[in-house]
């Protein structure tokens, strides 16, 4: 086979004054060509045993050439389509035997040279249309000029051509096993477990090979190049991962999955039953992500989304050519979420709700008669939650909710309530919810906005303090509790024991320092004393004050560290 430009092929072959033969591939120039890449950059010849990356226009025809010297030579053609199906054609046509100007050393016109080689049609051994990776292989191919002609008609597009006469002993793709298939052995709402068989040309030849898993949501690829086509040009390979750290491509923001642009941080993990992996980031991207995890034949993704199909392509890449060989492609949907048990609300009754850390709970409220208007009192025991409320599908109503808070919406005949409850991000959440149609039903007592407890410092001894706290103009029961606590007490410890739904009842009658009923019309006198007394000198006590509704229901103001004078 002889690496030629056209034109440099029309003039070479007239030279002389006896018949000129065409010399066999130069394994030594043939080398030293493969290493100078540019030497068949945008050439229409092809190069024996290499692979050439190319591109064509649409609806824009290109033309390569090769030359088989020897009748009954073995020859191998592999064209491989990237990012759009190709139409492309072989064909073969004789050489001409001598110049027609044979002993006057004198060559022929150009023009004519051209006419006598490319005016013929020349016989086709083999035409395709698609974009499947296809090939040509013949054991005794005659001699002459071969021609391989392409053509795109959908789009303009990337293809790979390679050409060899020694196909037996180059073997540039990874061979495929008996079984090309990828199989799912596990499956689970966020993790796809596959498993393949090795390349022979690892196993048996052992050459060095190494696997690239591709991910997507839309379809399976017939090659890497078509891979490499649809990610941008700049997106590299990622390395085989090293032993030690897992290691994730997804970061399923960007897989349906919001976009993050701390590329150096940890994002998520990809698995693989070795153990293998590294930490690695990846750029926002189209659904598609490519990884190459070595020689390993079992791996693990994870992070995928619930209830989302995903097409999972293999490919054996010979990392000392560079070339690759598709495995048969699959796909698989994850399993669903575990569907959420929705609790029925009953009217005018308060249900007791937990949420795990960033969870979500759903509830329902569905009147039996009608009415005009519907409350929902919450309640949260530690941090913020956030409330959602639809009627039939619509939203009426999204709110953050601390502390105590009440919600009146206008009712609607037979209408049906879903409530949604999220939790906090920093840890588990606890409330409490009441709804009714009854206006005057109120199960939570009211509050002021500042729950505070007031210590007066000047005011404090040896055996006593006085604090204060703000009441409402509604008359509620005030319960006032002391225990004593270490002197290392600390914040972070009251901060722990801020459970606002527990009550009196779950205190120590020791504890209990006295109940008193308090409200003030005017709201800027609803300021209530009391002075603790019985207590030990230079000891440290935490105070609570509760607040109880009519319907028995109570709240916690904000827990007070206070301290006896050690010496009076």
């Amino acid at each position: 086979m002889l690496l030629l430009r056209c034109p440099l092929l029309l003039l070479l072959l007239p030279l002389g004054s006896r018949p000129q033969k065409l010399p066999t591939r130069d394994e030594e120039l043939f080398q030293m060509q493969i290493r100078d890449k540019a030497f068949f950059h945008d050439s229409s010849v092809i190069p024996d045993g290499a692979e050439i990356s190319s591109y064509l226009f649409r609806d824009t025809p290109k033309r390569y050439f090769f030359v088989v010297e020897e009748d009954n030579t073995p020859l191998a053609v592999t064209v491989t389509p990237c990012d759009a199906p190709l139409e492309w054609k072989l064909s073969v046509q004789e050489l001409p035997e001598e110049a027609s100007g044979e002993g006057s050393g004198e060559p022929e016109p150009l023009e004519q040279q051209k006419q006598q080689i490319t005016n013929e049609e020349g016989t086709e051994l083999f035409s395709y249309r698609g974009n499947d990776v296809e090939y040509f292989v013949s054991s005794s191919s005659p001699s002459g000029l071969y021609q391989l002609d392409l053509l795109s008609t959908e789009k303009d597009t990337h293809f790979k051509v390679y050409a060899t006469t020694t196909p037996e002993s180059d073997q540039p793709y990874p061979e495929l096993p008996y079984d090309p298939r990828i199989d799912v052995t596990s499956l689970g709402r966020t993790t796809v477990t596959l498993a393949w068989k090795p390349s022979p040309t690892a196993s048996l030849l052992k050459q060095p090979i190494q696997y690239c898993i591709v991910i997507n949501k839309e379809h399976n690829f017939k090659s890497l190049c078509a891979v490499e086509a649809k990610l941008s040009s700049d997106d590299a390979f990622m390395m085989a991962p090293k032993p030690g750290l897992d290691f994730s491509p997804f970061d399923f923001a960007h897989f349906g999955f919001p976009s993050d642009n701390n590329s150096g941080k940890e994002r998520g993990f990809l698995k693989s039953s070795s153990k293998f992996g590294r930490q690695i980031s990846s750029k926002p991207r189209v659904d598609l992500h490519k990884v190459c995890i070595g020689n390993k034949n079992i791996f693990t993704v994870s992070d995928l989304k619930p209830d989302t199909q995903y097409y999972f392509d293999m490919f054996a890449v010979n990392t000392n050519t560079n070339m690759s060989t598709a495995y048969i492609g699959t796909f698989a949907r994850t399993k669903e979420e575990a569907k959420q048990k929705t609790v029925e609300l009953k009217d005018g009754k308060v249900t007791d709700v937990f949420i795990k850390r960033k969870g979500a709970k759903f509830l329902r409220f569905a009147p039996v008669s009608s009415h005009q208007k519907v409350t929902f009192s919450i309640h949260s025991c530690l941090d913020a939650v956030q409330i959602q409320v639809r009627r039939d599908g619509k939203l009426l109503l999204s709110q953050n909710v601390e502390g105590v808070r009440q919600f009146q919406l206008r009712g609607k005949a037979k209408a049906k309530y879903l409530i949604r409850l999220k939790g906090s991000k920093k840890g588990a959440s606890m409330l409490k919810i009441l709804a009714t149609t009854r206006p005057n039903k109120q199960s939570f007592p009211s509050l002021p906005e500042d729950t505070r407890i007031k210590a007066f410092d000047k005011l404090r001894t040896c055996s006593s303090v006085t604090v204060a706290w703000l009441g409402t103009q509604e008359r509620n029961k005030f319960c006032i509790y002391r225990r004593e606590v270490d002197d290392n007490y600390n914040e972070e410890q009251k901060k722990r024991e801020q459970n606002q739904c527990l009550g009196p009842d779950t205190r120590k009658k020791s504890e209990k320092v006295l109940c008193k009923y308090f409200h003030s019309q005017n709201i800027q006198k609803a300021v209530t004393t009391e002075t603790i007394r019985g207590l030990q000198p230079g000891k440290s006590y935490l105070l609570d004050v509760y607040v109880i509704g009519h319907g028995g229901q109570s709240v916690k103001y904000q827990s007070k560290l206070v301290k006896t004078r050690k010496f009076c």
